[in-house]
């Protein structure tokens, strides 16, 4: 079994599709070693198991919505398509998006995955309440209330149980139009990019980092906001863009300011184009918004490492949350993504320069995608960092949802066997 991307297989001895939450408690108790799936697009082995792997998607898909709460109550092998659709139709949204709708609910939000806008948090931000099972097999719930146990699992790795469940903040349905500007100098992007990227709702830069210009700025306004045709030199495209230059846009969500409804605006790709296998790599990684330009800057001085190896660096932006392993945990911040050729040797070797480039903007990477465990320094990175490793070592002394990934960032439980 391999991941979306195809750059790994799965460790697992055995694989299960419960079709109940009480089932998959059951194969949890029993396990030795076990960790869930679900739409498996992760390129490290943050979600690996040498023992059982469970596939979330074999859960009942439920999607209720409490109205009077104002939130959504999701079963965890639902994929935001099938939840926005559902919203949509009951005249709901969620505050954002990522740039593909194909993703898990629940592994998104336990990685830390996010849209982009200053003002608008990762997407594990709406969460009110999410449901576990503890490795015992015991099934618990968290919610705001419930203070630390719910900061630290909601952004949680599958460290501290198996999501099972989540509830949703949601808010009135509203509208958007998607505009792409092209040829933004980099001059006028580094000595205006907080402007830049408050431009709209939600705003994306993609760029290999070479030349004198990011090659598209993708607008995604309210239709609230006013129309832009200028943003600091950057150009509009005069038909509809794919962010690879030369492809066609015909799988993108619609541009050129056509309004529509924000689940087909939000995401860069649309729901009803379904992804194979991604021939791609891709790695992220996540910093204070203040340190955007001269970061930005350090990575073009590396651009003739890089861009050969890139398919597009996209760049976005994100506001400060409380969720202890959230890479926006308290600071509005800017997230360097790369979308690298699937050259996984080449991009492994170039990865810790990256890293190195970008630490002293204490840049933290993605829980999902590629990076190198051994160059940062999680305690610094991570206030509460010591504090997620003592919960989940004493909610896991045997590391049963643990594998070598997460030992080399959380440490090796005291008490596994391994």
């Amino acid at each position: 079994m391999q991941n979306w991307a195809g750059n790994l297989e799965y460790s697992s001895a055995e694989v299960r599709r419960p079709g109940s939450v009480d089932e998959l408690a059951g194969v949890v108790a029993r396990a030795a070693r076990v960790k869930a799936l679900g739409s498996r697009h992760s390129f490290n082995r943050v979600g690996d198991t040498d023992g059982v792997h469970i596939l979330l998607d074999g859960l009942p898909q439920e999607i209720e919505l409490d109205s009077e709460q104002q939130t959504v109550r999701v079963s965890g092998g639902v994929s935001y398509g099938a939840l926005c659709r559902t919203l949509d139709q009951s005249g709901v949204a969620i505050h954002n998006l990522a740039s593909l709708p194909h993703i898990s609910v629940a592994g998104a939000i336990q990685t830390g995955t996010h849209g982009s806008g200053v003002n608008n948090p990762s997407l594990a931000g709406a969460v009110e309440r999410i449901d576990l099972v503890r490795p015992s097999g015991e099934q618990v719930s968290h919610s705001r209330d419930d203070g630390d146990e719910f900061l630290a699992s909601v952004v949680g790795l599958g460290a501290l149980g198996i999501v099972t469940g989540l509830e949703l903040s949601v808010r009135p349905s509203f509208r958007m139009r998607q505009r792409v500007l092209e040829n933004l100098p980099w001059e006028s992007a580094l000595e205006n990019f907080t402007a830049v990227v408050s431009a709209a709702y939600s705003v994306s830069l993609f760029t290999d980092y070479s030349g004198d210009a990011i090659s598209q700025v993708w607008l995604k306004a309210l239709d609230s906001e006013p129309a832009l045709t200028d943003l600091f030199g950057a150009t509009p495209a005069v038909q509809e863009r794919h962010p690879l230059p030369g492809m066609s846009a015909e799988n993108c969500t619609p541009q050129l300011d056509k309004s529509g409804p924000w689940l087909d605006r939000l995401p860069h790709f649309r729901h009803e184009f379904t992804p194979s296998n991604g021939e791609e790599l891709q790695s992220e990684f996540i910093l204070p918004l203040e340190h955007a330009p001269a970061a930005l800057q350090a990575v073009r001085t590396l651009a003739g490492k890089v861009a050969p190896l890139l398919i597009v660096s996209e760049v976005r932006t994100g506001a400060a949350d409380e969720f202890w392993l959230s890479p926006f945990y308290r600071q509005q911040s800017v997230a360097l993504h790369f979308t690298w050729k699937p050259l996984q040797a080449e991009v492994e070797a170039v990865l810790p320069e990256l890293e190195e480039l970008l630490r002293p903007f204490g840049a933290r990477p993605h829980w999902g995608k590629l990076f190198t465990p051994a160059s940062h320094d999680w305690e610094s990175l991570y206030p509460r960092f010591a504090d997620f490793r003592s919960m989940a070592s004493a909610y896991d002394p045997d590391g049963k949802f643990r594998n070598p990934l997460l030992d080399s960032i959380l440490g090796v439980p005291a008490a596994s066997t391994r």
